[in-house]
């Protein structure tokens, strides 16, 4: 086939330059001004359009998404995708190496790569409990793999600014005996100065994490490999790339994507939020293609030369990044996705179906009594949840005590519990909620990074009680209560995190989710993630786990009570 009468984007030049493409046996032959194919060459006339190569999103997770490789590739090629380097760690926290081998078994049209789940648990034993364990051996048996491009993200920042020999610095040393250079993938908030030092120097050389222009500076300052997620597509760390000229070491990348959110387009979203945001829309496809494709050591894509894999997308306006077609190695994508069916079927081992081990609850397993001691009254530990991030804040608020339990709700808080799911039938654990429900009913979870333990939240025991075993008897889900009713419900049965129906009915469920979690008041700018990260013990400030409330700076346990005396 040769394209002809397309803008070609040059990656090494960055800039559009007017040729015609050759493309053979999935590989763009040649690319210039004055091809002249043998006759019989099928030619294709793009009128004009923008030509770019296919998007490479070097950050991410599949089962953020709550589908598998085959429903996931279905979803995201139409938007420009064409290879992804996926960390499974989801996956590999509720099954271990068995999840993410079961996750390579998939084929799939989109070119998938892995990264090495590196935090599972995300700290460690004390603080939380997983179904599956990743340590030194595991990371050298998946590295055998040529699948495996790089270490996901090293989560556990405490471990690597530690000065001992530290779990997590025994995976790094054995990740580098085995790929010595290939990238370390790293998450790293809020942190700098010497701690981020420390960290640089563990080996650690890139962050996905929310920016801010000083972070921007600092990190890449440091020697470091920035990813811009969504959240840190703003003016303001837009312009410390432009003002600074920093492409080489900045890309674009997606990390969660919601199912519901995936029909609207994955990174194609982001190029052009990076060119709202005030990049120029070369350099935005520069940090979406060749940038990232480099980092990974794929030299083989990324850009539009002979001899790379022929991934190329048309576009009808640059600036909006409008798709008119994409193509997969030579070949068309059909605009609105694959026919389901059209990927590989997956299969799972029949354990994969029945992972969320605990018995019935009942209402009064979610009274919370006082510390002892206090009589009338207890100054309660909060997560004070931002509407506007995943982060969140230590508050305190003074509950009563009434019939020997304590009265958070007429303090105006919701209940969260976090429970395990793993078979252990370990105690319920509590945090007291500021900026959670304000009306009657509940929101549960098995989806719950990275831990993945059943996670209920409440203004009523009742619907708590009536979420929580939903949850349990259909194996997983995410669902929402509301006054004795089942409001919305989004099954995900394999692992209790990922469904292998239809995305397209998983997307409606989670819609679903979403808006039952808006009509209890739950008002984020993304509620179904800012529930799943209450979980998260490696996310500023206050999280909650099977073990208790932990803070995530000094990754300890906190009492849920305050007392000033002692």
């Amino acid at each position: 086939m040769i394209v002809e009468g397309a803008r070609v984007f040059n990656a090494f030049r960055k800039r559009f330059e007017e040729k015609s493409v050759l493309v053979r046996d999935g590989i763009f032959a040649a690319v210039s001004p004055g091809l002249d194919p043998p006759p019989g060459e099928t030619r294709l006339d793009a009128a004009g359009a923008w030509l770019v190569p296919g998007l490479v999103d070097i950050h991410m997770h599949i089962e953020s998404s709550m589908t598998v490789p085959t429903e996931f590739s279905r979803a995201v090629l139409p938007h420009g995708t064409t290879t992804v380097v996926a960390d499974p760690h989801e996956m590999a926290n509720v099954f271990g190496i068995e999840g993410i081998r079961a996750f390579m078994e998939a084929r799939t049209a989109l070119d998938i790569f892995y990264g090495i789940p590196s935090s599972v648990p995300s700290t460690r034993a004390e603080l939380e409990t997983t179904g599956g364990r990743i340590g030194p051996d595991e990371v050298a048996a998946l590295a055998a793999d040529d699948r495996v491009l790089c270490l996901g993200e090293v989560m556990n920042a405490a471990e690597l600014i530690d000065g001992g020999d530290t779990p997590t610095k025994r995976i790094i040393r054995r990740f580098r005996e085995a790929k010595p250079r290939q990238p370390i993938e790293g998450h790293c908030p809020r942190i700098g100065g010497a701690e981020l030092q420390a960290f640089i120097a563990s080996g650690v050389w890139s962050d996905h994490t929310q920016q801010t222009p000083e972070s921007i500076l600092e990190k890449i300052g440091g020697g470091m490999f920035v990813e811009l997620q969504r959240k840190s597509i703003t003016a303001a760390n837009i312009a410390a790339v432009v003002d600074n000229r920093l492409f080489e070491q900045v890309c674009l990348v997606t990390d969660d994507v919601m199912p519901d959110r995936l029909a609207a387009g994955h990174l194609n979203l982001l190029v052009a939020l990076a060119v709202e945001a005030g990049m120029s829309p070369e350099d935005a496809v520069y940090c979406a293609t060749y940038t990232p494709a480099r980092h990974m050591g794929l030299g083989d894509r990324g850009s539009i030369a002979p001899g790379r894999i022929a991934d190329f997308i048309l576009l009808d306006d640059l600036e909006s990044f409008a798709i008119r077609s994409v193509y997969k190695r030579g070949e068309p994508v059909p605009a609105g996705g694959a026919a389901r069916g059209a990927e590989a079927t997956m299969s799972f081992p029949p354990g994969f179906r029945s992972s969320v081990r605990r018995r019935p609850l009942a209402a009064a397993d979610f009274a919370v009594r006082p510390p002892p001691g206090a009589v009338a009254g207890v100054d309660c530990v909060t997560i004070r949840i931002d509407p506007r991030s995943t982060f969140t804040e230590r508050g305190s608020v003074r509950c009563a005590i009434a019939d020997g339990l304590v009265d958070w709700s007429s303090a105006g808080l919701s209940l969260v519990a976090a429970i395990e799911r793993y078979g252990h039938e370990a105690p319920i654990r509590f945090a007291f909620v500021e900026g959670g429900l304000r009306e009657e009913g509940a929101v549960a979870a098995t989806w719950a990074h990275d831990h993945h333990n059943l996670m209920v939240m409440g203004t009523s025991a009742g619907d708590m009680e009536l979420a929580a075993n939903a949850l349990i008897s259909q194996q997983g889900g995410y669902l929402v209560a509301r006054r004795g009713e089942i409001l919305a419900n989004a099954r995900l049965p394999i692992g209790g995190i990922v469904s292998d129906g239809p995305i397209e009915k998983l997307a409606e469920e989670i819609r679903g989710v979403r808006a039952g979690m808006l009509s209890l008041g739950y008002e984020h700018v993304d509620a179904i993630m800012s529930f799943s990260t209450l979980s998260l013990l490696v996310s500023p400030r206050l999280k909650l786990s099977d073990k208790g409330l932990i803070d995530v700076t000094t990754q300890t346990l906190v009492e849920p009570y305050e007392f000033p005396d002692r």
